[in-house]
């Protein structure tokens, strides 16, 4: 016997295809839903958008007859919208949330011998009520994925002094007894001597190369600790198009990119401009009401980039030969711009860097990869425990699906990132707040 489900407005605002996850199942969305969906079909966000693709899904199968009635999904699923003869006056003034709980109900009191509904839903309080009800509710999640916490992207190994030392002339190791993922990389030393240690990466041949130069400065920045190590590594290498950065606030990840991205442009040339990118889902609802422009209402969401390339800059004149120059905040190469901009465009030859990724979903993030052209990097940085969009978590967010996804591919390494470097104020905050 199919299962029953009932669906949320909220999982076709994070998922406007979530139908087709549902194969041979019943799907049951009461009106109410379909009058949710229709509030947000304005917003010119990727919640707008998936508003108004959700209602062309939903239009589209009225083809097939009347929704009320039920229609065959091409997963085989069924799909109907819940109405009787009371709902179109009670629509406007019944929630979603309880007409999708008396849903429920009504369904389970109608068909007392089949298994009850399930509610599928991102909104926790509603599960909450389910559960208090007796009703099953799970979040929507199209697949499970791994916590970027367990994803270091690094590995401690003790290896035998003669490795350690081959590793340290330069060649690299083979440790087919070993399982690594590509790009993942390693803290060797001696079983009883961690100073003498080399650090190394796995690269697509399968081997363990060393990385020599472990102290060099970008923009008068250097890596402070192991991890920054390693992702000045990445950052820095033009045969991996795809880096993500996982950690706390005060780790070093959007600084790190961004000294890495203006170093490949003005110093080795590689990249024709620098674009940094941050979604403005927590400020677009209070922008009409900042004055000035969409750049000088978008500057105080996009200051942290500012800071960030300030202190580069600082970092950066003194040194005996500069880097940067002088017009960095303004100049040509340098553009700093809201996530929404990146829609439809298609960008070769540059470095992009996409801030507080872990705010996306995995919808936007796709939407954003698939816009790195040819010569293109692409770095996402973000702290999966941070999130201020109600739609994602921790384990749903676009960030967390892409490292992921990517796990296993050679165009791709992550490194999460522990240590704070901010401040020592900084670093007990963020540990004990």
């Amino acid at each position: 016997m199919p299962e029953t489900y009932i669906i949320d407005t909220n999982v076709f605002l994070f998922e406007p295809e979530a139908l087709e996850h549902f194969p041979n199942a019943n799907i049951l969305v009461p009106m109410e839903v379909i009058e949710e969906l229709d509030k947000f079909k304005h917003d010119n966000s990727e919640t707008g958008r998936n508003a108004r693709q959700t209602a062309h899904v939903i239009d589209a199968l009225r083809k097939q007859g009347p929704l009320r009635n039920g229609v065959t999904l091409s997963n085989d699923a069924r799909f109907w919208i819940v109405t009787d003869d009371s709902t179109i006056r009670r629509s406007s003034t019944r929630p979603a949330n309880l007409a999708i709980l008396q849903c429920a109900e009504a369904f389970r009191a109608q068909n007392p011998d089949r298994p009850p509904p399930v509610i599928i839903t991102k909104n926790v309080n509603l599960r909450v009520k389910a559960d208090a009800m007796g009703i099953p509710a799970r979040d929507y999640e199209m697949a499970p994925v791994r916590d970027t916490d367990t994803l270091r992207g690094w590995r401690h190994l003790e290896l035998p002094a003669p490795q350690i030392a081959a590793l340290k002339q330069g060649l690299p190791l083979e440790l087919p007894e070993l399982r690594f993922h590509p790009h993942e990389y390693v803290f060797a030393t001696e079983p009883d001597n961690r100073k003498s240690a080399c650090c190394a990466r796995r690269l697509t041949d399968g081997k363990l190369w060393p990385l020599l130069d472990t102290t060099r400065t970008v923009c008068g920045l250097r890596a402070l600790n192991l991890e920054q190590t390693f992702t000045l590594d990445a950052l820095l290498d033009q045969d991996v198009p795809l880096v993500t950065l996982a950690g706390r606030a005060g780790t070093g990840k959007t600084l790190l990119a961004i000294a890495a991205g203006l170093h490949q442009i003005f110093a080795d040339n590689r990249y024709q401009r620098l674009l940094v990118f941050r979604p403005t889902m927590p400020v677009s609802r209070d922008m009409g009401f900042l004055p000035g422009d969409v750049n000088e209402k978008m500057r105080p969401w996009m200051q942290p980039v500012y800071d960030a390339i300030d202190f580069i800059r600082g970092q950066d004149r003194r040194l005996p030969v500069r880097t940067l120059p002088n017009d960095i905040m303004t100049c040509p190469e340098v553009s700093v711009e809201p996530l929404t901009y990146i829609r439809g465009r298609s960008i070769p030859g540059q470095f992009i860097i996409i801030d507080e990724a872990q705010n996306l979903t995995p919808l936007e993030v796709k939407t954003a990869i698939t816009r790195v052209g040819a010569g293109s990097k692409i770095v996402l940085t973000g702290d999966p425990a941070q999130i201020d969009n109600p739609y994602v978590d921790a384990k749903s967010n676009g960030l967390t699906r892409l490292v992921d996804k990517f796990l296993h591919s050679p165009l791709a390494a992550h490194i999460t990132l522990i240590k704070g470097e901010r401040s020592e104020l900084a670093e007990t905050a963020s540990t004990l707040l």
